[in-house]
């Protein structure tokens, strides 16, 4: 049984500390409207673990042909990774921006619905297809949520808040879908089943408690 705890607008599940607005505030991403905007926007790359350094560099020859020229000769002068100046590791960027590993294509969306010239994860593209065993790092498949590791065991999860998803804020709105449930494949992936579990069952009493 996890530890479930309120302090405020953080709860606590298990040995992760999580702040409310991934149980109140909506959010479904919408490739549509935005393009794939999170992986061009910033200054840095997306944050990875040396583990998913070794996971990309598995992949990467599977991967190649999909990157651009540029993002092939960054990789080939600096490796697929870089410690920003915030000291985090963090994938590569091509001409200060994208991540080396955004591509552009037209994306289906069902019901003759395409998204135009979409930007795109390389490694989550050759996961979907078949043709790699490993999806992306988990730091994009979590987005909106951010994680923190705040000494000891404890992790801290937050919803971050950015200009570019004001789409998928609309959309989620609009489906009325809570960031934990937009979520809930990454949040399994990371943390597993039975966390998530506790977690439902910690959003049911939260949401209770306040209505």
């Amino acid at each position: 049984m996890a530890n479930n705890q309120s302090f405020g607008n953080i709860l606590m599940v298990g040995d992760v500390l999580l702040h409310t607005d991934i149980i109140t505030e909506r959010f479904c991403c919408d490739l549509e409207a935005c393009k794939g905007q999170c992986c061009v926007e910033g200054d840095a790359g997306a944050p990875i673990t040396l583990d998913e350094v070794a996971e990309i560099e598995n992949v990467l020859d599977e991967v190649w042909g999909d990157l651009s020229a540029s993002a092939q000769a960054q990789i080939d002068r600096h490796g697929v990774s870089y410690v920003d100046r915030e000291g985090d590791l963090v994938t590569q960027i091509v001409g200060g921006k994208d991540c080396v590993f955004t591509c552009y294509k037209d994306l289906p969306l069902g019901e003759g619905r395409v998204a135009r010239n979409c930007c795109l994860c390389a490694l989550e593209g050759a996961y979907r297809e078949g043709r790699t065993k490993w999806p992306k790092p988990i730091s994009c498949y979590l987005y909106p949520i951010r994680e923190k590791r705040l000494g000891g065991d404890i992790i801290g999860l937050n919803y971050n808040r950015w200009d570019v998803c004001r789409d998928a804020v609309k959309r989620g709105q609009a489906l009325d879908m809570p960031v934990y449930k937009f979520l809930k494949d990454p949040l399994i992936r990371r943390f597993g089943e039975a966390w998530y579990e506790e977690l439902e069952r910690t959003a049911e009493e939260y949401l209770n408690q306040r209505s």
